[in-house]
């Protein structure tokens, strides 16, 4: 059996390099992915997000979405605990199949952001027919 051990002088550390590196986002957004016949379906929560501070980026295979929720304070109100998110976020998937960027499509609906994206057509299974001769 194996005994690790984590000083508090090494969690605080690692808490401040993590605070420093700028690559890392604040926020880890929620996101289910589905998919319905050759389209697929990216639903993530986004509370208090409107359409104009979300952006998303479709490379391929790939589905990148990013933003920053707003960060409310109130100096006037000592905070004994806040689980509200803000900062950025940054959520990057990768889909099984390439993806055709022009018929992407995406809305944000009571705090929900939905994007439909269609398969690729050079990526779907072609039927070939077999002529005798």
């Amino acid at each position: 059996m194996l005994t690790y051990y984590v000083s508090p002088r090494h969690r605080l550390a690692h808490r401040l390099a993590r605070l420093n590196d700028t690559r890392i986002p604040d926020v880890h957004i929620p996101v289910d992915v589905g998919k319905d016949g050759e389209e697929f379906i990216i639903t993530a929560l986004l509370p208090g997000i409107s359409a104009e501070d979300v952006s998303i980026e479709i490379l391929e295979d790939t589905v990148s979405i990013s933003g920053e929720f707003p960060v409310e304070t109130n100096e006037d109100v000592r905070y004994l605990l806040r689980e509200r998110p803000s900062g950025k976020f940054s959520r990057s998937l990768r889909l099984p199949h390439i993806l055709d960027n022009d018929s992407a499509s995406a809305e944000v609906k009571d705090g929900v952001l939905s994007l439909r994206v269609l398969q690729a057509e050079e990526t779907k299974a072609k039927q070939i027919t077999v002529k005798a001769k």
